[in-house]
């Protein structure tokens, strides 16, 4: 199940296409909160020490039954103005940014692992007809 805050005010979104992404990935709950701007600098400036705004963040939880997976926050202002720019729906994108958000959650890291996130966010985008997500996009680039 996902528990979910939308501190930001998107309305009808559908959690839906999120649930059955998490559901393929893990059993376990996860809490999603949607935030702007300003709210996620706040974030990443107090968890992090990043005093800039982000497009997601995650906050696992140490493994003990009956807790869930952990939090992901994503900035929704941010994933209004990626999707606008590279011509896709603000759905895909926020699905782009759980999927991202999610495995770190489940203990990938894109920068120190060997490709493994970036290979398994490739499965998932294909799986669910998604465009190229950040961490593609920025490994296409380069």
């Amino acid at each position: 199940m996902i528990e979910f805050d939308d501190r930001y005010g998107l309305e009808d979104f559908k959690l839906q296409k999120l649930e059955v992404i998490k559901e393929s990935l893990t059993d376990k709950d996860i809490e999603l909160i949607f935030v702007d701007n300003q709210e996620m600098q706040k974030l990443n400036n107090n968890f992090r020490q990043v005093d800039k705004t982000t497009d997601v963040l995650s906050f696992p939880l140490d493994f003990m039954d009956g807790l869930p997976l952990g939090s992901l926050v994503i900035n929704i202002e941010m994933a209004k103005e990626k999707s606008k720019e590279l011509g896709h729906s603000l759905e895909d994108e926020i699905s782009l940014m759980f999927i991202h958000g999610l495995l770190h959650l489940l203990g990938y890291d894109h920068e120190t692992d060997n490709g493994q996130m970036r290979k398994k966010e490739e499965e998932l985008i294909e799986q669910f007809c998604l465009p190229k997500s950040l961490i593609v996009r920025i490994e296409d680039a380069s």
